[in-house]
């Protein structure tokens, strides 16, 4: 019995989105992720095994091989820089990453500036390319609330409708990069087992294409 290829699947926003596009490329999980406390779910045809993340997590258990497969936002494997193959922008999950300040502000970068974020790396890799000296403040969450609270400048978060800035009086100045969901693959995995990756490659792509 050859063991199932695992796919990491992200809780939270993404989750249906992905459950959606699995289903339109014929792959369909035993049960409902959503609607169980399960982590692992078999797929009805017995070959792939879904495991259920939090997103920030998948990156490492594919970059490390205790999962093959992963669908997870680029922002977050842009984050933390992994070594894994990248074969596929799924179109799901579609955002923006950006730097915001409160209304009638503006950060000037030749100042001693501080930017609140939960993408330090990115942060700091995009003020990098503006020869910026920003101190980038980490956090994990709400960080809309810096500016307001005097800890921070501005930030550097995810917009998807722009709502949570609105209602913080916070204003996009740029865009960092624009966001969509990927298919992120083992490197040992997708040389292993590249028939199977292959396969999965193929009727995901197939979809993805349509859907364009």
């Amino acid at each position: 019995m050859i063991e199932p290829i695992r796919l990491s699947l992200p809780k939270g926003r993404v989750l249906n989105e992905a459950l959606k596009l699995l289903e339109r490329a014929g792959i369909r999980p035993e049960g409902d992720p959503n609607g169980s406390r399960k982590l692992m779910f078999p797929d009805q045809e017995g070959w792939l095994q879904f495991v259920v993340l939090k997103p920030v997590d998948i990156p490492v258990y594919v970059e490390s091989g205790a999962v093959d497969v992963g669908i997870v936002g680029s922002d977050i494997v842009r984050e933390l820089d992994v070594d894994v193959y990248e074969p596929l922008d799924l179109g799901i999950g579609q955002c923006r990453l950006v730097l915001a300040a409160p209304r009638g502000t503006t950060l000037a970068l030749d100042q001693e500036l501080r930017v609140a974020t939960k993408y330090p790396r990115t942060a700091e890799r995009f003020f990098a390319s503006r020869n910026a000296h920003v101190h980038v403040v980490r956090l994990e969450g709400s960080v809309e609330i810096a500016p307001l609270l005097g800890l921070s400048n501005g930030i550097i978060d995810l917009v998807e409708t722009g709502r949570t800035l609105r209602d913080n009086d916070l204003v996009v100045l740029e865009e960092v990069e624009r966001v969509s969901a990927k298919l992120i693959i083992n490197r040992t995995s997708m040389k292993m087992r590249s028939a199977e990756m292959r396969k999965l490659i193929a009727q995901l792509d197939t979809v993805v294409y349509a859907h364009h």
